[in-house]
């Protein structure tokens, strides 16, 4: 029933998604284009050298080589070994330039993390409107709750991003492990090999971010609808055990959910309907963070106008 409610929260709730939508559009275009300035300035040594210029003007050679049938000036090219000369020196070239490189890195990680704060303060106010939804069942503007809610969203952020960075790290690092070596130890044939690993990284990928969420799937609930300050809420959630083993298949069930409609929608589509399905995976998420929240408490919430979850309702399903 909770997965249920939080479909139809989601539903009733679907206006979120467009303006969720534009705005990270908005921010979008602005983060990618001052990653863009400093790439273009750090970089710009090895984009505009001479080595570069080469390796370009061997490519379209050799491709118009190939076009013309000109087999002569490619077995020259081979020989002479004119390919492993110009890649030579452009790594002589990256590494004459290394502190550069380094400040380069530096700077897109910082956006990169400044990027994702600011973006998550529309997820916060997402929840804001959604809450106010649940519990008084009102339409609140995005633009109003967004306001009202960023000086709790930026605490938020600021302890959740490079959280969430560094646990994001560890799983892509296991991931890795289970594609690249533990496939060795489970099967012995090519074809089982290739989607063994490919199975088994999936599966560990979906269940460690399911393990995340369910741990702090209380955490912004308990912030917007119950006003707790950011360390208790997180201190609350990650140790509710209440219907832990629900709160954790819920989420596992909604991330295959996810990956599999964003798969089919951005295949069939060739992608476009990503810029609805997307935001609606987040919408949806929340949805479920917070029906959880609600009913591990037993309050009475809103699921659409004319239906409403109540105590009793919610103790029986407990």
């Amino acid at each position: 029933m909770r997965f249920m409610h939080s479909v139809k929260v989601t539903v009733d709730n679907f206006g979120s998604v467009f303006k969720y939508l534009l705005y990270r559009i908005v921010t979008g275009i602005v983060f990618f284009s001052i990653m863009y300035v400093i790439l273009r300035l750090s970089l710009s040594f090895i984009v505009d050298s001479a080595e570069v210029a080469a390796l370009k003007d061997l490519v379209v050679e050799t491709v118009k080589c190939i076009i013309a049938g000109n087999t002569a000036r490619l077995a020259e090219i081979q020989e002479n070994g004119l390919y492993k000369e110009a890649i030579v020196n452009i790594g002589r070239l990256v590494a004459s330039g290394g502190g550069a490189i380094a400040g380069a890195v530096v700077g897109v990680c910082l956006i990169y993390l400044t990027a994702r704060i600011v973006d998550g303060l529309a997820t916060f106010a997402m929840a804001a409107t959604l809450n106010d939804r649940m519990s008084i069942c009102a339409r609140t503007p995005f633009s109003s709750a967004f306001f009202k809610s960023a000086p709790q969203g930026i605490l938020y952020e600021l302890i959740y991003v490079p959280m969430s960075f560094l646990y994001d790290l560890a799983t892509l690092a296991l991931c890795w492990f289970v594609f690249f070596y533990l496939r060795g130890l489970i099967f012995n044939t090519t074809f089982l090999v290739f989607v063994g690993s490919v199975s088994l990284a999936i599966l560990a990928f979906v269940l460690l971010e399911a393990l995340k969420m369910t741990l702090i799937s209380a955490w912004i609930p308990a912030m917007v609808a119950d006003k707790t300050k950011v360390t208790k809420a997180l201190a609350l959630s990650v140790r509710n055990k209440k219907m832990f083993g629900t709160r954790f298949v819920g989420f596992v069930t909604a991330i295959f959910l996810i990956i599999v409609v964003n798969l089919v929608f951005g295949l069939f589509t060739f992608g476009s309907a990503l810029l609805l399905t997307v935001p609606l995976s987040f919408l949806f998420t929340l949805s479920l963070q917070f029906v959880h929240y609600y009913q591990d408490r037993e309050k009475k919430y809103f699921v659409s106008v004319g239906e409403i979850v109540s105590p009793e309702t919610v103790h029986k399903e407990i």
